[in-house]
């Protein structure tokens, strides 16, 4: 079964508005696993957030969606570092193996999450591979 694009598209946009959100209601959380040698920690995760809602709206609207995929894929490679800092901090405090499994698990689903976004992105008429055959 095949998720319909403009389905996954709002999936997508929910699901990065909502993590944004989270970067307000919960700021803590999101600045203890910020990198030591990232400045402002605080800033950046109301900016991460900021960006998250912003990508998460930009794929609802037509005229924004293909920068707004291009951004939340960069904002993904931006936030790749606390992602890692999570882990080494899972580490360093001795959590379960399963705990540092999941972290693990994590760090590549990235990726998966940068196709979504730039496959939600795409409409026909910039996805040559969307285009109708005749």
């Amino acid at each position: 079964m095949r998720i319909p694009r403009g389905t996954s598209r709002i999936v997508l946009a929910a699901l990065f508005a909502f993590a944004g959100t989270m970067h307000f209601i919960i700021p803590d959380q999101y600045v203890r696993i910020m990198p030591p040698w990232l400045p402002l920690h605080r800033e950046l995760v109301y900016l991460s957030g900021l960006c998250e809602i912003a990508g998460g709206l930009g794929l609802l609207v037509p005229r924004t969606r293909r920068a707004a995929g291009i951004g939340l894929i960069l904002l993904l490679i931006a936030v790749w570092p606390a992602n890692l800092q999570m882990l080494l901090n899972a580490r360093a405090s001795g959590a379960s193996t399963w705990a540092q499994t999941a972290l693990l698990l994590r760090l590549p689903l990235q990726l998966l999450l940068m196709l979504w976004a730039w496959r939600a992105s795409r409409t026909e008429s910039t996805d040559p591979a969307l285009q109708p055959s005749d």
